[in-house]
């Protein structure tokens, strides 16, 4: 039997297999709220069989955009117009999740079709925050962030929660990765701060156990809590692999059940040694020395290369993005390839029996 496409249960969720769907930003919301173009792109991976569909990052708060068309879930407006969404992608078998995001130093810029520079005020942009005032390579310079405001970011998440299971979610995934918010506190690259919210690792990784605190507080115990975090900076003298696997251990402490793993974004500085799977080492060192289930993502796209992965405990489940692109029947495909079964649409199941 395919691992791969075998269930996966945490918590009070149940999967139909370990093929899950990686958020993916899309640039195309009005004010927060998803639209058409979100019901279509993410539906099509539940009707293609993935076991779980997560949205792109929701920004917690209109300031945690990382551009003015980013989703959010800051509102009545949007959990109404995610509550659709989520609803189809039930209704195709399929599990929902939401990842909430602040984008932190790297808020307010343009699309990367525009070029991603910092979308200035008359234009609609916004000051951005961070733990401290350091740039992220030519955006605009962030303004630090007072303690009073950090506890409001807590609170952000948590309120944010409440409303993701409000939409019908089945699981919340905190974005602690790729340069954002979350990232720049425990980052010794882009926090300088000196009060406790700065300096050694305790310090740094505060705000992130804070976080998952709040909300695993917010959403009670049946629900399934992940966070994505960057495993390494690769650069010289941030975060290190060493470093995620202590701070593994602390979230699952807190009531995190899965680290989503990938790495980098934080600075321009970083050289990323690319190649199909480079990720998953990663998430195999957490699974085995934090005890912790993990997710494994970045270049994952053949259908026996993500058995593998999971079949030999290198993760417990694959997250996809650009594959799935491609391809948002790739799931349906690997059961072909691994000579396994997975649950059809009904529209597909009728086609073949009538075909």
């Amino acid at each position: 039997m395919s691992t791969l496409l075998s269930p996966y249960t945490v918590r009070g969720m149940t999967a139909r297999n370990r093929i899950w769907v990686s958020p993916m930003c899309q640039y195309s919301a009005t004010d927060g709220v998803p639209n058409d173009w979100h019901f279509v792109h993410l539906g099509q991976f539940a009707a293609g069989g993935a076991g779980l569909v997560m949205t792109e990052a929701a920004a917690v708060s209109p300031e945690g955009r990382i551009s003015p068309r980013d989703a959010g879930i800051w509102n009545d407006e949007q959990v109404r117009a995610w509550r659709r969404i989520v609803d189809f992608i039930h209704g195709q078998g399929a599990r929902a999740a939401m990842q909430l995001g602040h984008a932190g130093r790297k808020a307010s810029t343009q699309p990367p079709w525009e070029g991603r520079a910092t979308v200035p005020a008359s234009e609609g942009g916004w000051q951005s925050v961070a733990p401290s005032a350091v740039a992220f390579g030519d955006y605009a310079m962030p303004r630090e962030l007072t303690e009073t405001e950090i506890r409001g970011v807590v609170a952000d998440f948590a309120a944010a929660a409440r409303r993701a299971l409000d939409a019908g979610v089945d699981a919340i995934e905190t974005h602690a990765a790729h340069g954002y918010l979350i990232h720049e506190f425990y980052s010794p690259l882009s926090n300088l701060r000196a009060d406790g919210y700065g300096g050694d690792f305790d310090g740094r990784v505060r705000l992130m156990l804070e976080v998952a605190t709040a909300v695993r507080a917010e959403i009670g115990d049946e629900v399934p809590l992940f966070t994505r975090l960057s495993a390494t900076d690769w650069a010289d003298g941030g975060w290190t692999g060493d470093d995620t696997v202590r701070l593994s251990r602390l979230l699952a402490d807190q009531g995190v059940d899965l680290i989503d793993v990938s790495s980098a974004g934080l600075t321009t500085a970083q050289r990323i040694p690319l190649g199909p799977g480079y990720q998953v080492p990663f998430a195999q060192r957490i699974r085995t020395e934090a005890k912790v289930p993990t997710g494994a993502v970045g270049l994952i796209t053949e259908p026996r290369q993500a058995e593998q992965i999971v079949a030999t405990g290198a993760a417990d489940v694959v997250f996809l993005a650009r594959a799935l692109l491609r391809d948002p029947h790739w799931p349906l495909n690997a059961a072909r390839v691994l000579g396994g079964d997975i649950q059809w649409p009904i529209q597909y199941v009728r086609a073949r029996l009538e075909g």
